[in-house]
């Protein structure tokens, strides 16, 4: 594996057709170096980032099929299919929890290793747990195989929207951001269309688990070969954690290759421009833990951790793992029927908890309804939690503070994600789904007013601006 520090730079001048270049608004300090960049070259330090986005999707996807071949006498091809509620919710929320200790690794490790390298892991880790998942001879190795794959979950979803955020230009960061999101629905389509495709093929399971190595080793490989972020580089620059000269040369090189030839001969001073800005709010100082919770590091972090706690609390993960097991309460019984409607909910991922609880509660002979609400619930959730909860996390927090700043903000989305995911069918049992979704439409309704009131408007600042204007 190459390291950080030894990326080959492209230093060729001149504009190609794929060039874009525009003016921004005048910076803290004056005015701002107009960032010209190819849009070929864009898109694949965005694309081999989005793979653990999508890897993150299939696992829902698949996970939601699996559970269903996994249980079946005849087409689990297990001696061990007759699994306890406990044990089916183990390999169900196992990747949640794995996530979570991927969260507290990337606490500790993600500003020595850098966006680049904890992704590298990230996708080995992927790789690792489908192997293991897929060839799994009993429930333990298994639930060991979806730990695994879920520390690649924590690791992608906290290092992935800091690569993009770093390295994209700053007109369509929010795009690229938000298109991640994107990707994770595309994963789960995928999930969903492989599962309904092997559900009914004997040892199905493995396959679907199976089916994501390739990605994983395109992921590694493709993260392998970009640049490592050059505000990364600059950050430890400046905090005196290597050569001042030979790391400030390194991001000029990171960056030419990021913007291609567009860039032409400004990509040094677009560099110096980050270093000022850096000093100017005072990222040369590394952020202690006290002071995470203090001043506009508290502020960051009550934005980042609100957005993400209330888009699991709102019911999203209940929705989604129990999606095929919805649409069996709802007619569809046979095990590829539910499945392949499944596949609806990569098209639209949307809500309608209040009509999900009437469904529930008043309406259980018209089992269109279920249907009709998970499309909203699904549709709805991507048009705005999905997308700007990711866009904010990697926006809002300070550089010196990101890397430690999105691991707690990672791992209270998993956490919450899979305390939802695990409580769900003891709740349903205890309270009945009805009032259950009804709990879940009184929480969407308080996000409204913490968003209304909390969250700021980012659109057009650069990373520097959001943390001068913003916080």
């Amino acid at each position: 594996m190459a390291s950080d520090h030894e990326q080959p730079g492209l230093s060729s001048l001149g504009k190609t057709s794929g060039e874009i270049g525009s003016e921004h608004e005048p910076l803290i300090n004056g005015t701002h170096i107009s960032e010209s960049y190819s849009a070929s070259a864009a898109i694949l330090p965005f694309l081999f980032p989005a793979l653990g986005g999508l890897l993150y999707g299939y696992d829902i996807g698949s996970t939601s099929c699996a559970t269903i071949s996994i249980e079946s006498a005849t087409l689990s091809g297990i001696s061990w299919y007759d699994l306890s509620s406990v044990a089916i919710g183990l390999i169900t929320s196992g990747s949640l929890y794995g996530a979570l200790i991927g969260s507290v690794l990337a606490f500790n490790i993600a500003d020595f290793l850098g966006r680049r390298r904890e992704l590298i892991t990230s996708a080995i880790m992927y790789l690792v747990g489908a192997l293991v998942t897929a060839f799994s001879p009993n429930f333990a190795v298994m639930v060991i195989g979806r730990f695994a794959y879920g520390i690649g979950i924590g690791l992608a979803m906290h290092s992935a929207p800091m690569y993009i955020a770093e390295t994209a230009p700053s007109q369509i960061r929010g795009l690229l951001i938000s298109l991640k999101e994107f990707f994770i629905v595309l994963g789960m389509v995928a999930g969903y269309g492989i599962g309904s495709l092997l559900v009914e093929t004997v040892a199905g399971w493995r396959y679907m688990y199976g089916a994501s190595t390739p990605l994983a080793v395109i992921m590694g490989i493709g993260m392998w070969w970009l640049p490592a972020s050059p505000r990364w580089l600059l950050l430890r620059a400046i905090q005196g954690k290597g050569n001042m000269q030979e790391l400030k040369e390194t991001a000029i090189r990171c960056l030419c290759r990021l913007r291609g030839q567009s860039i032409g001969e400004s990509a040094s001073e677009q560099v110096d421009e980050i270093l000022t800005e850096l000093s100017y709010v005072g990222e040369e100082k590394e952020v202690t833990l006290g002071e995470m919770f203090r001043g506009k590091c508290l502020k960051a972090m009550i934005i980042g951790v609100g957005l993400v706690l209330f888009q699991q609390i709102t019911g999203q993960p209940s929705v989604l793992y129990y999606a095929a097991s919805i649409f069996q309460s709802a007619g569809f019984s046979a095990a590829s029927d539910a499945t392949r409607v499944s596949i609806l909910l990569g098209l639209l991922k949307v809500i309608s908890l209040f009509l999900l609880g009437s469904y529930y509660l008043f309406l259980d002979d018209v089992p269109a309804i279920a249907v009709v609400a998970l499309l909203l619930y699904v549709g709805c959730y991507q048009l705005s939690f999905g997308p700007i909860g990711w866009l904010m996390i990697s926006e809002v927090f300070p550089l010196r503070l990101r890397g430690r700043g999105l691991s707690i903000a990672v791992l209270v989305n998993f956490g919450a994600n899979a305390l939802v995911t695990f409580a769900f069918s003891p709740l349903k049992a205890w309270l009945g789904a009805g009032i259950v979704f009804y709990v879940f439409g009184v929480i969407a309704v308080l996000s409204l007013l913490f968003i209304f009131f909390v969250v700021p408007e980012t659109k057009g600042l650069t990373l520097e601006e959001i943390e001068a204007k913003c916080l």
